[in-house]
């Protein structure tokens, strides 16, 4: 008798087992793609053009209007500034003459402070991020699948509790 009450369980928990993966794993989909920014991206290369009299704008005080005040990078991302400008421009360890472009590797999620000289204010900021991989996302269904379960086993315990059948029960002497 033990051993279909234990089935009647594992067959519950089995259940709700799959119900709570496929749960879990549109729910997750579902607020990914609702909260869905710029991090969530495979590594490449962005390009940052200084337009062409970008330094008497900044001498002016005021900025190139096709260059953002802050970017947002992922991990592995290459930053590849071109130097349109007759002036030579600087961003934090790239010095980029005229005509020429400069690279920068970003290697690690962390936040930069740059100097620039294409900026009126001389200062860029960089956001570096990690990317969000399939593999984030597998192990976010991983961590909320079994709690989703477990949850709901417990509920489902509570609402419709696993009943013994009472021919199986007299018949093994429990009454």
């Amino acid at each position: 008798m033990k051993a279909k009450v234990y089935k009647a369980y594992l067959l519950r928990l089995g259940i709700i087992g799959v119900i709570s993966i496929i749960f879990a794993l549109s729910f997750n989909e579902i607020t990914y793609r609702l909260q869905k920014d710029q991090a969530d991206r495979a590594p490449g290369t962005i390009q940052l053009v200084i337009p062409d009299g970008a330094a008497k704008l900044v001498e002016a005080g005021q900025n190139p209007v096709s260059i953002p005040e802050e970017m947002v990078f992922v991990t592995g991302d290459v930053l590849e500034v071109v130097n349109m400008d007759s002036a030579p421009h600087q961003l934090g360890p790239i010095w980029v003459p005229p005509g020429a472009t400069g690279r920068l590797v970003m290697e690690k999620a962390e936040k930069l402070a740059y100097t620039c000289s294409f900026q009126a204010d001389q200062y860029l900021g960089l956001d570096v991020r990690p990317p969000t991989t399939l593999g984030t996302r597998i192990v976010a269904l991983s961590l909320s699948a079994p709690t989703v379960a477990t949850l709901l086993f417990l509920y489902s315990l509570l609402v419709y509790p696993v009943k013994i059948n009472e021919n199986n029960a007299s018949a093994a002497g429990v009454t």
